[in-house]
């Protein structure tokens, strides 16, 4: 019988060991990365499955869906006092895009999604007391570390880092919120209400909040994400909901508000 000379397998083995040992970065052919898009919508009482589509138990960055449970916090903490207090001036150190460079009042930080008031929330939170919170909520995985050796999970974690959720758990973080369930006071939960957007749609009264962001390292992937999550009302019924779009196809607006408008356009067909 020939005998097969072992001794290249060999070589490679100790070569790839080698690099993986010193650090080098292996580089293996993976399969491109697949869309995901689902719609999942729960009655709020209950929790009874209304409609799902799709893919909804793969978590990612919740990007500005954040918001929701950062206004809960800004409020326990009473760093937030009321739909209109505190208006925080713009400052140039904020590096905020053009339309972002104003003051910023609770209200026009969530319909305008402004990152830098954001930020200023959880600066004057600390590092500990977010981290707390965000645990006490069982929000996602509930990593706000940020990117590796960047310490910057205070100003960027939610988006498209540390912290990831899927629609599964943003329907359930919701219903909690809307049950007055979550470990922060009654003003926070009402204020969060008073100040997130509302919507019509098909006889439907929709509150919720958009979320766009670029997926992989640094926004380097295709693919682009947006989120809409949130509850609407009809005829003594509340419902609550999340749809996700993630793919590489180009929208005329930002992919959170583009699958706002669809959703929207989507509900009243979805739930008679």
């Amino acid at each position: 019988m020939r005998q097969i000379d072992r001794r290249p397998f060999v070589f490679a083995l100790v070569l790839y060991l080698l690099a993986w040992l010193l650090g080098f970065p292996i580089r293996a052919q993976s399969a491109p990365l697949k869309d995901v898009e689902c719609t999942l919508i729960l009655d709020a009482a209950s929790g009874e499955t209304l409609y799902q589509q799709g893919v909804c138990d793969q978590r990612f960055s919740p990007a500005s869906t954040f918001k929701v449970p950062l206004s809960l916090i800004g409020y326990d903490a009473r760093i937030l006092i009321d739909e209109h207090t505190p208006a925080w001036e713009y400052k140039p150190e904020f590096k905020a895009v053009k339309r972002d460079q104003k003051t910023v009042d609770p209200t026009i930080w969530e319909k305008d999604s402004v990152l830098w008031f954001s930020r200023e929330i959880t600066r004057r939170l600390g590092a500990e007391r977010f981290a707390g919170y965000v645990s006490k909520f069982d929000y996602g995985n509930t990593d706000v570390s940020g990117n590796a050796g960047k310490n910057d999970g205070l100003t960027r974690s939610w988006v498209n880092s540390s912290l990831k959720i899927s629609p599964v758990k943003q329907v359930s973080f919701l219903r909690r919120l809307l049950a007055g369930k979550l470990p922060v006071s009654d003003k926070a939960h009402a204020m969060t209400e008073a100040i997130l957007p509302t919507f019509q749609a098909g006889g439907w009264t929709v509150q919720g909040k958009t979320g766009t962001t670029r997926l992989g390292n640094g926004g380097k992937e295709r693919r682009s994400l947006g989120w809409f999550v949130g509850w609407g009302e009809k005829d003594g019924r509340q419902i609550v909901f999340a749809r996700l779009v993630v793919d590489t196809k180009r929208t005329d607006m930002p992919k959170g508000p583009a699958t706002r408008a669809t959703f929207l356009k989507d509900l009243p067909d979805l739930i008679k």
